[in-house]
Order: C-alpha cells, then sequence, then structure tokens
C-alpha cells in the first residue's frame, strides 16, 4: 500500500542557522511515576526527558499510589506538579476507586482538576459501570479514555500472539483482547452520547472500528505510539526492552495503523512513556514488566521511519504529535516551541536519557532530528549543548 502526504501542509519558520521551529508536542499518554513509584520517574525526570523530546504538555495517567481516584487523593500529585514541573502537566482522573473496577470513583469532585477520566493499565470490565461512568463524564463535559482489555482473552500471555510467538514458545495476546472492548465501548459511546477516546491502538480491527464510528458520527478518537507505527513482531528480541502493553503485532496490522494515521482515523500519536527500573526490565519478555520509554524519541522517530520516507508530510506530524492532541483534550496552555536540526544523524542511545527509565526497543537505530532547544512559558525548558 502506498500512503501519500497532504498537499495543503504549512511551512514552518527556520532559523537562521537552518533549524525548524515547530509548535511543543502535547502527549496525552505518558507514565510520570509519582507519587508512590518515584524509583521508576518522578515529574522532575519526566518533565525535563518530555522537554528535551519537545513536548511542552502531558497527560499523567492515574496507576499511581495513591491512585487519584478522589480529591484528596489527587492532592499529592498536584502538589508535586506545581513545584516540579518544566511544562504543563494535567493529570488523570480515575474511573474506577483504585482502578479496581468495582466502584465508581469521585468523578464530580475530580472533575475541576483532570484533563480526563481513565483507569489507564486495565480495561473496565463491567460494562454497566462503563456507561455509568460515561453518562457522568458526559454532564462534566469531559472524555472517557480507555485502555481496552478483555481480561478473560488475556490468557496468560506478554506478546503479540503471532509466529513470533510460536516460533519461540511465548503465550501471545490475541488481537481480539483488544478490539472486542473497543467495540463495547464505541457502543457505549453511541448510547450516552460521552466524548470516547481509546488508548493505545494496536490492531487493525481496532482501527476500523473507530474509522466506522467517526462515519456513524459517533465521539471517538483514538491514539497510537510510535512502536505500533514503526515496528511488527518479526523484530522482536529475547529482551525486555521489547514488552509492552499492548504489544506490537503484526505486519498487516502495522500498515492499518499507518493508513489510519494518514486518514485521520487515529487523530492522535502518544507515547505511552512508562519507565521502569532496570531490574524490572532485565527478566526477559516474559517476566519483564511490561512498559517502555519513549518521549526523548517519539519525533526523531517518526520524522526519520514516516516523514522522509515520504508517508507522512511534516505538517502531518506536527498534527498527530501536537495540534489534534490539545484540541481533543481541551489543553489550552500556550503550546511554546521547539526548534529542530533535522539534519543531523544519530543512534539512539538510552544513556543519554535524562528519563530514568532507560529500555527502549528502538536502541541503536539511527534517526534525523535533534532537538536544539525548547521553549514554554517564555522560558528555556531544555536547550542542547
Amino acid at each position: 500500500m502506498t500512503f501519500h502526504p497532504a498537499n495543503n501542509d504549512r511551512a514552518f519558520e527556520t532559523t537562521d542557522s537552518g533549524f525548524t521551529v515547530l509548535p511543543g508536542f502535547c502527549d496525552v499518554h505518558v507514565h510520570f511515576r509519582e507519587p508512590g513509584f518515584s524509583y521508576k520517574e518522578t515529574i522532575a525526570t519526566g518533565t525535563a526527558a518530555a522537554a528535551r523530546g519537545g513536548y511542552t504538555a502531558v497527560c499523567t495517567m492515574p496507576n499511581l499510589d495513591p491512585v487519584p481516584d478522589s480529591v484528596p487523593h489527587l492532592l499529592p500529585q498536584l502538589d508535586l506538579i506545581e513545584r516540579d514541573a518544566r511544562i504543563a502537566v494535567k493529570p488523570y482522573g480515575a474511573i474506577t476507586v483504585g482502578e479496581k473496577g468495582e466502584q465508581l470513583a469521585d468523578l464530580e469532585g475530580m472533575a475541576p482538576f483532570v484533563c480526563a477520566f481513565s483507569d489507564d493499565g486495565r480495561g473496565v470490565q463491567d460494562p454497566s459501570m462503563m456507561k455509568e461512568a460515561m453518562t457522568r463524564a458526559k454532564d462534566l463535559h469531559k472524555l472517557v479514555v480507555a485502555h481496552c482489555e478483555v481480561n478473560e482473552l488475556l490468557r496468560g500471555g506478554y506478546i503479540h500472539d503471532g509466529r513470533y510467538a510460536k516460533d519461540h514458545g511465548h503465550r501471545g495476546i490475541c488481537s481480539e483482547s483488544e478490539w472486542r472492548q473497543v467495540e463495547r465501548d464505541i457502543d457505549l459511546a453511541y448510547q450516552t452520547g460521552c466524548g470516547y477516546h481509546v488508548c493505545h491502538i494496536s490492531t487493525k480491527e481496532s482501527a476500523e472500528l473507530v474509522r466506522q464510528a467517526k462515519k456513524d458520527g459517533i465521539d471517538v478518537s483514538c491514539e497510537t505510539a510510535p512502536h505500533y507505527l514503526l515496528m511488527d513482531d518479526s523484530m522482536l528480541e529475547e529482551n525486555g526492552r521489547f514488552k509492552m502493553n499492548p504489544p506490537v503485532r503484526d505486519a498487516s496490522d502495522r500498515e492499518a495503523l499507518l493508513e489510519g494515521a494518514c486518514d485521520g482515523t487515529i487523530e492522535i500519536v502518544a507515547t505511552d512513556h512508562a519507565p521502569h527500573s532496570a531490574e524490572e526490565k532485565a527478566r526477559g519478555l516474559e517476566n519483564s514488566a511490561f512498559g517502555i520509554v519513549g518521549i526523548e524519541t517519539a519525533f526523531p522517530l517518526l520524522y526519520t521511519g514516516l516523514v522522509k520516507k515520504g508517508v507522512l508530510s511534516l505538517d502531518q506530524l506536527v498534527r498527530l504529535l501536537s495540534d489534534n492532541p490539545r484540541k481533543r483534550f481541551a489543553i489550552e496552555t500556550d503550546p511554546g516551541s521547539c526548534v529542530w536540526d533535522l539534519e543531523e544523524e544519530y543512534p539512539i542511545d538510552p544513556a543519554d536519557f535524562l528519563s530514568k527509565g532507560k529500555a527502549t526497543p528502538f536502541e541503536g537505530w539511527k534517526v534525523y532530528g535533534r532537538c536544539i532547544k525548547t521553549l514554554y512559558n517564555n522560558n528555556t525548558v531544555w536547550k542542547y549543548e
């Protein structure tokens, strides 16, 4: 399949040094791990890494301790953001108490302080609970943002249920475990009228469900991540840095996601930046923690793998990374800017990361695009020395 960049692209400012100035990016799916798991990441290290990657706004997921399921449980994170954040940080509130799926969280109390509601990391299994959450979120003018996963279909899997899993004796996660819940939630969004956003889609079926829902006029959006656009399961290695949830899938899924990013089905690329300690990622594919880092490498990878190869235009990529997430999530802060040397080539080296997490499947990949400076709120929050 051949993809064609859009013809109505913006021209971006170029500095006297030949660098390209872009609006600051916005990542609606990051895990900064604080409070509760600061050995993995903190607001300070996470926002430093984000600024290095050209990001000036992020939305932080709620799998924390305490889980932000009420205003008292949200306040510790808000205090840390106020103290340590270099850029705009918008927290999520949990959908259910403790993200356990048993009782709805205090959506009304948290609404003024959060960007949206999500139980990311866990799919809400009870459809009646998800419907009630959507009904209440609609009244609060907030999105429901879902990690879609049917628990009974997981069957102990930890990579895609494809050729690599079969050839190497691994337990696979079937695609249906994702798209079946996407299908359910789209129907609930239709019933309730709630704005609904699907996290990190990885399958061709999920992309087609969202495409059809948009055609039907349902208020649905979705994101995917750089690793789903640039990798498939034939690229896996026996190393924990290749383990994330959902897993990278078949080449046909990757192609469908690329098509979705080109035709507007997929409006947002988010990183699902999910740092862990070195020990937690050193246990191989089966036993390592799920999650990779990506906020420092997203733009160079996508620019190199998609823009330079003519799959997307630079303007399309900026819309996926900045314009669309800000619009969909009502992130009204000034985007600031990031300045890039698009001609510099270098290998990705986790030793250079500002994030505490170092696990990336892209280690050693050669990319173009060095972030020279990131500006937010009239301050330089990152500068390459």
